[in-house]
């Protein structure tokens, strides 16, 4: 048998002194267990939510039906502005699971977008690793992905200039087409910035 995390045992241990002495309370253990410790109790879209809250300074309306108002929405512009790629991916992620209207397409499209520039990021942050040294080929792969989703919501989308955006995905992926695969057009100084209408 194997043992028990430590944080397991002493979750155990006062759950039922709590249990015991009857008072029961949904987030009892929230005030004895780390944010950590409390992680496994979460799926990835309360974890998400959580953060989206703790980002907005307010409680997360997930049933906004304003999608240039939803909180995961601009959430994602946050992050991305932040050059926070990946957590935006996440974020706009739990809303595009959500969507069954057109606008799945677009959520998936700024979806790539932002995967193609984790890709340029880890490139850059790591140019000589095994494998972060090959991220460039994939990157043009998901800016040619995002831009044919993207491009039937053109001009603008829910506060978004989308032909601007468009064009900004396909100069990046042909630039490091043009440059045979060798040359990364990402740097935090030359990162790009989404606004919101």
């Amino acid at each position: 048998m194997m043992a028990q995390p430590c944080w397991l045992r002493e979750f155990t241990q006062l759950r039922r002194a709590v249990l015991f002495l009857g008072e029961v309370d949904a987030c009892w253990f929230a005030h004895y267990l780390s944010r950590e410790q409390i992680k496994p109790f979460m799926n990835k879209g309360e974890r998400i939510s959580q953060w989206v809250a703790e980002l907005a300074g307010e409680d997360v309306d997930p049933d906004q039906t304003d999608v240039a108002k939803h909180p995961f929405y601009r959430a994602f512009f946050h992050c991305w502005n932040e050059k926070r790629y990946y957590e935006a991916h996440d974020v706009l992620e739990q809303l595009w699971l959500k969507t069954k209207s057109r606008d799945a397409d677009y959520f998936k499209g700024l979806i790539q977008a932002a995967g193609a520039f984790v890709h340029l990021q880890k490139r850059f942050e790591n140019p000589s690793h095994a494998k972060h040294s090959r991220r460039l080929s994939p990157a043009v792969r998901l800016f040619r992905l995002a831009e044919k989703n993207l491009s039937g919501f053109t001009p603008w989308y829910h506060g978004l200039d989308v032909a601007a955006f468009c064009q900004l995905l396909r100069a990046c992926a042909d630039q490091i087409v043009a440059s045979d695969y060798k040359t990364n057009p990402w740097s935090p100084e030359t990162a790009p910035t989404l606004k919101l209408l």
